[in-house]
């Protein structure tokens, strides 16, 4: 319910985007200033004391069809699996602080960024969803391990690509692990039906919380 609720705000955030700027929104000659009037992160005005709503608005913002496509899709893929598995409640605070978070370690770790995309809080899912494989013992572990080649990969992308906010990336990722494993306090069945990140198939067994005892 979350993940289809943040998906459909992008889209309305993009589509706010295309009422403002026009066609050239798809792939065209769009400007920082077309994107800075829609609501991008500023960083200089946020330091200056003012706009702090740029923090927020810029994750719902995107400026192309490429990029909200990349960014809704793997919101599409990890966010089913963090809010199936922790639950919407945990998923949506994760979401959210993730993003504010992100954008406001753009802002005082890269003081002339300008910056917009989802992907800060996405990275926090990603955090969120190793925090809860920690919490499920072996099994959880395991998962880990099955997943973790998206998150290297993801990085490599981070840091290998010019334009793309490294300090929100990272702070993103290590808000939502941090914030997911603190607020995750009871480890319990991994529900039924759990659908698998590589893959999108639907899981079949149950996986047990670390700390029940063995079966006698």
């Amino acid at each position: 319910m979350i993940t289809r609720l943040l998906i459909g705000l992008n889209f309305v955030g993009f589509g706010f985007e295309f009422l403002k700027i026009g066609p050239n929104l798809f792939g065209g000659n769009i400007t920082n200033q077309n994107l800075y009037d829609v609501g991008a992160l500023d960083a200089p005005d946020v330091l200056q004391g003012h706009q702090y709503w740029r923090l927020v608005s810029c994750g719902f913002l995107h400026a192309n069809l490429i990029h909200i496509a990349v960014n809704m899709f793997s919101l599409w893929i990890l966010g089913r699996i963090v809010e199936q598995i922790g639950g919407s409640v945990r998923m949506a605070i994760v979401y959210a602080a993730s993003l504010v978070l992100s954008s406001l370690a753009c802002v005082y770790f890269q003081p002339d960024a300008f910056s917009l995309g989802a992907s800060g809080a996405i990275f926090g899912l990603f955090g969120a969803f190793f925090a809860i494989g920690l919490k499920h013992g072996k099994p959880g572990m395991e998962m880990i391990k099955a997943n973790l080649g998206i998150l290297v990969l993801n990085l490599i992308f981070t840091f290998a690509v010019p334009g793309i906010s490294k300090a929100a990336h990272v702070a993103g990722l290590i808000s939502g692990f941090i914030l997911m494993y603190a607020i995750y306090f009871l480890p319990r069945p991994m529900p039924a039906g759990v659908v698998d990140a590589r893959t999108g198939a639907v899981l079949d067994a149950e996986f047990e919380p670390a700390d029940r005892p063995p079966p006698a």
